[in-house]
């Protein structure tokens, strides 16, 4: 058995409306894995490139890697665990996740860990999610929407 810890960030932004100038919602980071090809939340191992990493850093390198997207942490979520085999080994994962808030970027400066990259109204991101493990974290980041700053 073999034990894995990531991190990683369910990232929203707000949404202006072109006419009106003003926000009329809030839009989710979604990313389809190149390999899977399951819809997820970005995520990625702790200190893989980066020796002494901790969870926050993670979190917020790995989205930038994966979708081009730079964001910062609003609040942190509960850790979601699982388990995977992976070349006839058990693997105990343990992914700790973040609610961030889109500050800049563009999808075109991402690796290609992710051959997708979208921005999802509220309502849409549940159904588009793969493993029942993201849309737990989904459940929980919800409560959390409205800590989107105001700017």
């Amino acid at each position: 058995m073999k034990f894995e810890f990531s991190a990683g960030g369910v990232v929203i932004r707000q949404v202006k409306s072109k006419k009106l100038k003003v926000k009329s919602g809030i839009e989710v980071l979604v990313c389809q894995h190149s390999q899977h090809h399951g819809w997820v939340f970005p995520k990625g191992l702790i200190g893989d490139n980066v020796k002494g990493e901790g969870k926050e850093e993670t979190a917020v390198r790995e989205v930038k890697e994966e979708t081009g997207i730079e964001a910062k942490i609003l609040k942190p979520l509960d850790p979601v665990v699982y388990w995977y085999v992976l070349d006839g080994i058990k693997i105990r994962k343990t992914v700790y996740y973040y609610v961030m808030e889109f500050i800049s970027g563009d999808f075109s400066k991402r690796d290609m860990e992710m051959e997708n990259v979208e921005w999802l109204p509220v309502d849409k991101v549940e159904e588009k999610l793969t493993y029942k493990s993201d849309k737990k974290v989904w459940q929980e980041a919800k409560k959390y929407l409205p800590l989107a700053s105001s700017n």
